[in-house]
């Protein structure tokens, strides 16, 4: 790898709230609803959760501990560096254009999956929730591109 922008090295989606995740190397992503397969499919805003590898050795080095990507529940892990949080933000991942929604937020579930005080040593390391604008595949090896700005309300 270059040091050039962030690439996905994970995705993983999980039918229901409470089930396992699932490594998977591609995922169809749909406007308006979300990763086909995924609990969250068919919501209204939270379609499609990215992560970033640099925030999860953060993490482990605040929790002393390995923190996996399936762990956290997040459906996207990049390679490195920032993830955006302004809401309205636009990346291009794959085929998918996404949008920023909010900061993720780490459950609760997390102290369980990964061990205690795993939710805490993720606060503000937790990803961000995109809605999806366009249709497109994401898969293992992408990358992750950040968009300029668009000039007043979408």
């Amino acid at each position: 790898m270059t040091g050039d922008g962030p690439v996905v090295t994970a995705i993983h989606v999980a039918l229901a709230r409470r089930l396992p995740m699932r490594a998977v190397v591609m995922v169809h992503a749909e406007a308006g609803t979300g990763i086909v397969g995924d609990r969250y499919h068919g919501t209204r805003h939270r379609h499609v959760s990215v992560q970033s590898a640099t925030d999860l050795d953060e993490a482990a080095a605040r929790l002393g501990a390995p923190v996996p990507a399936h762990g956290t529940r997040r459906n996207v892990t990049l390679s490195h560096g920032p993830v955006p949080t302004q809401p309205g933000t636009r990346v291009r991942v794959g085929g998918a254009l996404l949008e920023v929604v909010r900061r993720a937020a780490p459950c609760r579930i997390l102290d369980d999956e990964i061990g205690q005080g795993a939710a805490r040593a993720l606060h503000d390391r937790a990803g961000t929730i995109f809605r999806v604008l366009e249709t497109g595949d994401i898969a293992v090896g992408d990358t992750f591109v950040e968009l300029p700005s668009a000039p007043g309300p979408s």
